[in-house]
């Protein structure tokens, strides 16, 4: 019997970027187990024998599982691609469709091994630059894998598969896009001219461009107003960030026309297919939200208990009015919505605030393939009155009284960000060991 282990030697990080290398460490051992009086079973046969491998691979596949329909365009080219393939690309199709897989490397041919014996070997290979990341999506999937396959003479070929994880990282298209300057320790040291200058290669750049895109700080200032008058006025110090950060914006309500009462800040995931969808129930179906600053739904009178409490926020129903503004965005394609991050605040005797918003590690950046386009935006969600003055004092205590209503309206805007991978070894994410076992 012979078993099969593999593991990465990134222990911290089984997760890499689009043109960083993967390296692995792939062990075969033959296995000699004792019988169940603890002497090992046919203990002079199997020091006699030995086990024979005629050859094994590894190479690395990208995965994709989709619900959407193909054209039959594109089903010829796959049926055309299928011709001349060998029986290991049938084995290696089994999880899904195969988009991206490099060159296998051949670790040995006609191996033979002892009782007791262990041969490891070494596999690195880049991530493909024009591969996808990993991404769990509603109707789409895209995940890599380690392809081990092995095989024993006159024996069907067997796998063993690696999950990693892949982060995009941006390719820098125009030359104005390369990072001003690009320095390490060793080239702020003097200079010797008897030593070759080291060239940086193009992954080195790439995270030079992603670290100055995301460190550039430029406020922009938002108007938030309805029909009614000025609510408020939001900052937001940055529009790129990396896996992570939060995002960190300020409200201002000083001199508003219309007091907000609470508002509630999402961080969402948009899906937006770039071809058809499949067909779907219609209780499936995901409405948008999304309208401008300057577009409110109807008047409706709620509870303190239930304004205090952030229930008045989601649950609120919104009607669609009349705009140009709000037309335009309404017929935009929403896609599939995803609520990462949510957060709340009660703010109606506040003049200013801060939102900060978390972005978490295990999502996918930003990016865009054939099928499918991710995006992220901040969902903004306002209740408003005009009610501006908040109860009236008590002629016995003092102590100011709250109104058992309050007549309010809420508004919904959709502000977009942009999301890209941070480095992989600051995310921690301990891989394993992977094993098979042939008997």
């Amino acid at each position: 019997m012979i078993e099969i282990k593999a593991k990465l030697l990134r222990a911290d990080s089984a997760i890499y970027a689009t043109g960083e290398r993967v390296e692995c460490l792939i062990e075969f051992t033959h296995k000699v187990f004792p019988d169940e009086q603890g002497s090992t079973k046919n203990r002079n046969a199997n020091e006699a024998s030995q086990e024979n491998l005629a050859w094994a691979s590894a190479q690395l596949h990208c995965y994709r599982k989709t619900s959407y329909s193909n054209s039959s365009t594109d089903r010829t080219a796959e049926l055309t691609e299928m011709i001349g393939r060998t029986a290991l690309d049938a084995v290696t199709q089994a999880p899904g469709e195969v988009i991206v897989a490099t060159k296998p490397k051949i670790l040995f041919c006609d191996l033979r091994l002892q009782p007791r014996e262990t041969k490891i070997y070494f596999f690195n290979e880049f991530v493909p630059r024009d591969g996808p990341p990993t991404y769990r999506g509603h109707d789409i999937r895209y995940f890599y894998k380690i392809t081990i396959a092995t095989q024993r003479v006159k024996s069907k070929v067997q796998t063993l598969t690696v999950p990693i994880r892949v982060l995009p990282i941006p390719v820098i298209a125009r030359p104005d896009e390369l990072p001003v300057t690009v320095e390490t320790n060793e080239e702020l040291a003097p200079t010797n001219p008897f030593l070759d200058k080291r060239e940086i290669s193009e992954l080195e750049i790439s995270w030079h461009h992603l670290k100055n895109v995301t460190a550039r700080r430029a406020p922009k200032f938002y108007r938030i107003s309805n029909k009614r008058g000025f609510v408020g006025r939001f900052c937001l110090f940055k529009q790129a960030y990396k896996l992570g950060e939060d995002i960190v914006g300020s409200l201002d309500f000083s001199q508003c026309q219309v007091r907000c009462v609470q508002f509630s800040v999402k961080l969402q995931q948009q899906e937006l297919p770039l071809r058809p969808q499949p067909v779907q129930s219609q209780s499936h179906q995901l409405h948008s939200q999304s309208s401008v600053g300057d577009d409110v739904s109807s008047i409706n009178s709620f509870d303190m208990a239930s304004i205090a409490s952030g229930v008045v926020a989601d649950n609120l129903h919104k009607s669609a009015t009349s705009g140009s503004a709000r037309d335009k965005e309404a017929s935009a394609p929403t896609g599939k919505l995803m609520t990462i991050s949510t957060t709340h605040q009660v703010c109606y005797a506040t003049l200013q605030t801060q939102v900060v918003v978390p972005i978490p590690l295990h999502v996918t950046p930003t990016f865009r393939t054939d099928l499918v386009d991710v995006r992220w935006r901040l969902h903004f969600e306002f209740v408003t009155t005009t009610l501006m003055d908040f109860g009236s004092p008590n002629p016995e205590s003092g102590e100011l009284k709250a109104p058992s209503e309050l007549p309010v309206e809420t508004m919904v805007w959709n502000l977009p960000v942009t999301i890209y991978a941070a480095n992989p070894l600051q995310i921690y994410a301990p891989n394993q060991t992977f094993s098979l076992l042939i008997k």
